[in-house]
């Protein structure tokens, strides 16, 4: 039976929300899901990734977007979460279509468990012809825990089920060179490579937590996992299939000449930081290189409380990020065995194993065009002595 292709959807609060008085726009979601139900019957397995839910609770709690704090956006994701899934129900049974929902928040996209677990479930209800609704679990993320937006969430999404495309609905045409207010803005149908283009893409909207630059990262995160993004307006009428009939314009970001494996895919698309470690220049060089992982005689300093198995940022001295990589110790262990970088293992840490903090085999060295993370503040750093 040949492989069925695959598109993650991701749909934005402004789309789905009239900016107002926050109440869903019945017209847009009916007119995506009556277009989503006849490509699931063309062939298409189909993921939805929805924003929504806060915007469309905020009206419950008495607040409106421009003052709500992080303790009101996560009461009203509570309550506008059931408004969403109903209507997209009810909607999707006029359809004979069959709709799951699935809350995520960052740190069940960053541990790789958790991430295959999710997969796995996304993959049963393909089995079944049921279209997973993912959206961030906004009822109990915060600040600094969050995926921070649905752009780049419905990319590790596109990551984990090995997409074939990417699309991107927005209030917006696509990708501009400039502020599209502008009358000299000019629109980008194709991008080779997102990262040169990050710089015009500032602003938020009003209803949604990221704006064009969160889908350009997006883009960009799929670009290394192998998936062409398309971000284009989100119209009423078949949103989906006239982009793939080429109907209207849209931007086009297409992939990579080469895709790494889906271990350093995984490495390269993070949503946020579980711990941060320095290494001398000469030391980041080598890594970057591809000669050697990080050993504990490198570690300058360190930051974050991470444990076996969480992905750490590497930087050098001058603050680049050079590399991204499985540890093999806690924060804990790994300052210990820092700071006694001459004891034996197993008299710093009390059982013997292997030196390395990050081996050469699970660490990713990051290329011109991956997205770089800044490094955290010096006060944030704890620092070996000397």
């Amino acid at each position: 039976m040949p492989r069925k292709k695959k598109i993650v959807v991701k749909i934005g609060s402004s789309l789905l929300a009239n900016s107002e008085n926050l109440t869903l726009r019945y017209a847009f979601i009916s007119g995506l899901i009556s277009d989503l139900a006849q490509l699931q019957k063309d062939g298409y397995d189909i993921i939805l990734t929805s924003s929504g839910s806060v915007a469309l609770g905020l009206n419950m709690i008495g607040k409106r977007p421009e003052d709500a704090g992080i303790l009101d956006k996560q009461a009203a994701a509570a309550c506008g979460q059931p408004l969403l899934m109903n209507a997209y129900r009810q909607i999707a049974s006029e359809h004979n279509m069959d709709v799951a929902q699935m809350l995520v928040t960052a740190e069940d996209m960053e541990v790789r468990r958790r991430f295959l677990n999710i997969k796995n479930t996304m993959t049963r209800l393909f089995e079944s012809g049921v279209m997973p609704i993912i959206n961030e679990n906004d009822s109990v993320a915060t600040h600094d825990l969050r995926v921070g937006d649905n752009d780049r969430l419905s990319a590790k999404v596109a990551q984990m089920v090995e997409a074939d495309l990417l699309v991107i609905l927005t209030s917006v045409d696509g990708l501009f060179d400039r502020d599209p207010s502008d009358v000299d803005a000019e629109f980008i149908h194709e991008v080779e490579d997102v990262s040169t283009h990050l710089e015009s893409t500032t602003g938020i909207s009003e209803l949604g937590s990221g704006g064009m630059l969160t889908k350009m990262q997006a883009a960009n995160m799929a670009q290394h996992a192998g998936v062409e993004t398309l971000i284009a307006n989100g119209i009423i009428e078949r949103p989906i299939s006239s982009l793939l009939n080429d109907e209207r314009r849209y931007t086009r970001c297409l992939v990579t000449d080469k895709t790494a494996s889906p271990l350093h895919v995984w490495l390269s698309n993070r949503l946020q930081v579980s711990g941060t470690l320095v290494v001398t220049n000469s030391v980041a060089a080598n890594i970057a290189a591809g000669e050697c992982g990080v050993r504990r005689q490198d570690v300058v300093s360190l930051q974050g409380d991470f444990t076996k198995g969480d992905v750490l940022h590497v930087y050098d001295e001058d603050g680049k990020e050079v590399a991204r990589g499985l540890t093999n110790f806690s924060s804990e262990e790994t300052m210990l065995m820092a700071r006694h970088a001459d004891t034996p293992v197993e008299k710093v840490i009390g059982y013997k194993t292997r030196s390395d903090i990050i081996g050469a085999e699970n660490i990713l060295v990051l290329a011109d065009n991956h997205l770089q993370i800044d490094a955290p503040d010096e006060d944030q750093k704890y620092v070996m002595p000397v």
